[in-house]
């Protein structure tokens, strides 16, 4: 008896890629979905872009490279100036890859200045006088800031663990926090009556107990005095609120303001507090000491759940009002996020900073316009300018404006010899007549014809 074997042939016009249906001979299969990636990544990609921040990040970033060649141009020992041709080997150092130095000079001609070298006749370039005094200015005025350079170092120290932190990450945000280059020996050493070096590369605080109120005082709290007084709100409401401001096309999520109206209220740590006596856990009573705050902090943070009248919560909403007061204390109240990740031990951050950053978009924003990512303080920025600007901000904003201008108001770049050798276009300034090549010719021909007129009328 012979058996017959029956073959399924897979159909050959459709592919893999098509749905499976369901049938009776398939009706027990079960398909997984793969389920979509929720990372800080994604969230990072995904979310509600702010073009005003962004635009300003690519500006500076431009800014940035022009200072960096600079640097490189400043410290060579023949002189801040140097040969076209050379340009182009010096460029890259200062990172500067996507562009040529002929590009680079013709599109910023209000920075750069190309002239022809007296003995070797070549084309040489070199920073215009108003970039170098703007410069200047800037290292002159950081330099006489030294009484607000050094509440800048205490105030970091008051926020930290144990009154003490790295000189590394100081080093990181001298620029954003407007510090002087050697900082260690003008400041730090100078004012020893204030700061002491415990090891080389970490600086403490001599005694945190004996400043003036003032500088336990976080830059949020006069928001708060000004929402408590001009809008009559309740303290309940004030008293730990921070600014919130979305920007534009943002979708707010079903029940996500019910969840930021909680949030506001919840109480928290602040960041210049010397004793933690709101605990995380609400069962415990006893105070905790500097020295053993953060190894505390991190395990109760670990053990405590959201449960447990938002125990996690409030240390979070301690880290924002951390990173919002270090925001607050820089010059453009912008910082690279990488550089922030060097505090999180002196300051006993523990938690992600970036994940923290993207999980309130109403206080910060993240630009991803550059290499680096820029973090903002969006209550102290309006249509792209700080609304509260410092002498340091201005000289800065006004390189970036010499930097915008590009090829307009080149005139205005002129040096006096070539003004005196370009033949003048206005000879009649009484009259207004503009006089042109070859105007000499009309007074030739008007006396001609004015000799043809009088034939006629003899």
């Amino acid at each position: 008896m012979t058996t017959l074997q029956l073959r399924w042939k897979k159909p050959v016009n459709i592919s893999s890629s098509t749905p499976l249906s369901f049938g009776p001979f398939n009706s027990t299969t079960q398909i997984r979905w793969k389920k979509p990636a929720n990372t800080a990544q994604t969230r990072l990609e995904n979310r509600t872009r702010d073009p005003n921040f962004d635009k300003l990040t690519a500006h500076y970033r431009r800014l940035k490279l022009i200072l960096n060649l600079y640097d490189v141009v400043s410290a060579r020992k023949r002189g801040p100036f140097l040969s076209v041709q050379s340009l182009s080997k010096w460029a890259p150092h200062a990172g500067i890859n996507t562009i040529t130095a002929g590009d680079l000079l013709r599109k910023y001609p209000h920075i750069f200045e190309v002239f022809t070298h007296p003995i070797k006749r070549n084309l040489c370039c070199k920073f215009r006088e108003k970039f170098v005094i703007l410069l200047n200015q800037e290292d002159d005025v950081v330099s006489q800031n030294e009484d607000e350079n050094v509440m800048i170092i205490t105030k970091i120290l008051m926020m930290s663990v144990n009154g003490t932190i790295h000189l590394h990450a100081l080093r990181l945000l001298r620029t954003e926090l407007g510090l002087p280059e050697n900082f260690r020996d003008s400041i730090i050493i100078k004012y020893d009556e204030v700061f002491r070096m415990v090891d080389l590369e970490v600086v403490e605080l001599i005694d945190r107990n004996d400043k003036d109120e003032s500088f336990g005082v976080a830059k949020i709290e006069s928001w708060r005095k000004k929402e408590y007084s001009e809008k009559w709100l309740s303290e309940f409401e004030v008293k730990y609120a921070f600014p919130i401001h979305f920007p534009t096309g943002f979708k707010v999520e079903p029940g996500s303001r019910e969840k930021l109206k909680n949030w506001q209220r919840l109480p928290y740590v602040k960041p210049y507090e010397r004793e933690l006596t709101y605990h995380l856990n609400p069962l415990t009573t006893e105070t905790m000491g500097p020295s053993s705050r953060c190894d505390e902090l991190t395990s109760r943070s670990a053990v405590v759940g959201k449960r447990t009248f938002g125990g996690v919560e409030r240390y979070e909403k301690r880290a924002v009002a951390i990173i919002h007061e270090v925001l607050s204390l820089t010059v453009e109240k912008s910082v690279p996020v990488e550089r922030l990740a060097h505090f999180k031990k002196d300051l006993g951050i523990v938690v992600n900073i970036r994940e923290l950053l993207l999980k309130h978009p109403g206080i910060f924003y993240i630009s991803t316009k550059g290499i680096a990512e820029i973090v903002f303080l969006r209550e102290a920025y309006s249509k792209g300018c700080l609304i509260e600007p410092n002498p340091i901000y201005d000289l800065r904003r006004n390189m970036l404006d010499l930097l915008l201008l590009g090829n307009r108001h080149t005139s205005e770049l002129k040096t006096e010899r070539e003004l005196k050798n370009e033949p003048k276009d206005m000879t009649d300034d009484e009259n207004g007549w503009e006089s042109r090549e070859g105007d000499f010719v009309i007074p030739i021909l008007e006396s001609f014809t004015d000799h043809e007129d009088n034939d006629n009328m003899n």
